[in-house]
């Protein structure tokens, strides 16, 4: 399914419209703005009207000396555990910043979690060692218990809003784990009366791609009845219990977390 949806730029040339089955529906994204590009595309081809609406923004830490001293000592660590895109990105930039070779990676063993985030490892060069059939942090645990982590020593870049069940089932696992902020989520400029703007004319589906994408979301709902006949789709497990833990009842959520097949379960959706 998810090879069916990258075809589709290929394959749907049909008229906007022409009985595409995303034909009519107005579809609210809320995933990062320099992210939305490849979901927002997908989504039109099915004939979608896409309203980008980014209830977060990627920027860099406030203060990078931890994850300069981390740098620094890269030697003593077994393991280093990349949990996003994002994670790896600004990883990378760090390390050019302050000179470092990423062969300085080279040496370690690497877990990624997700296809993209796997991909764009091996774009550095870099071998991924483990990668958890299930994108979530109890999934990676287990799977780095079997790989033998007692007094391993584990890096782990991530956002500063991450939760914190892995590093805890990582340590009560016998790993020594350094924990450090290589990016932030934040709420952009966008404000109440805008999203309030954009519900008023009508929206069939929003989409939240997160946890911080749904919290922002909601404190920036000042009327939850806007959201009433609105349908929710998540990206995964940690997604929808958010949602959830918020009152949203998501209706589409796919097997595997990435954005092709979220689309492909959109289309499964309204067809």
């Amino acid at each position: 399914m998810k090879d069916s949806v990258q075809q589709t730029h290929a394959s749907k040339k049909k008229k906007k419209g022409e009985g595409l089955p995303l034909t009519g529906k107005r579809i609210l994204i809320t995933r990062a703005r320099e992210q939305a590009e490849e979901f927002s595309s997908l989504l039109e081809t099915y004939g979608a009207q896409v309203i980008a609406f980014p209830t977060i923004a990627i920027t860099p830490p406030e203060d990078w000396r931890p994850m300069d001293q981390a740098i620094d000592q890269l030697d003593s660590y077994d393991w280093v555990i990349f949990t996003s895109v994002n994670g790896v990105r600004f990883f990378e930039q760090r390390l050019k910043e302050k000179g470092v070779n990423r062969a300085a990676l080279a040496g370690k063993k690497i877990c990624a979690i997700g296809p993209r985030t796997q991909k764009e490892l091996e774009k550095m060069g870099l071998t991924v060692h483990f990668r958890p059939s299930e994108y979530r942090a109890e999934r990676v645990s287990e799977g780095l218990r079997a790989q033998g982590i007692q007094g391993k020593k584990i890096l782990l870049p991530r956002a500063r809003e991450a939760r914190r069940i892995l590093p805890e089932s990582l340590r009560e696992a016998g790993a020594l784990v350094d924990e450090v902020e290589v990016y932030r989520t934040v709420k952009p400029a966008q404000g109440k009366a805008s999203l309030e703007a954009i519900l008023k004319k009508g929206i069939d589906l929003v989409v939240f791609t997160s946890s911080s994408t749904v919290r922002n979301f909601i404190e920036l709902l000042s009327d939850k009845t806007s959201m009433n006949g609105v349908k929710v789709a998540t990206i995964g497990p940690v997604t929808d219990e958010t949602a959830r833990d918020y009152g949203l009842e998501p209706v589409i959520s796919p097997s595997e977390y990435t954005i092709p097949s979220l689309v492909e379960a959109i289309v499964e959706h309204f067809k």
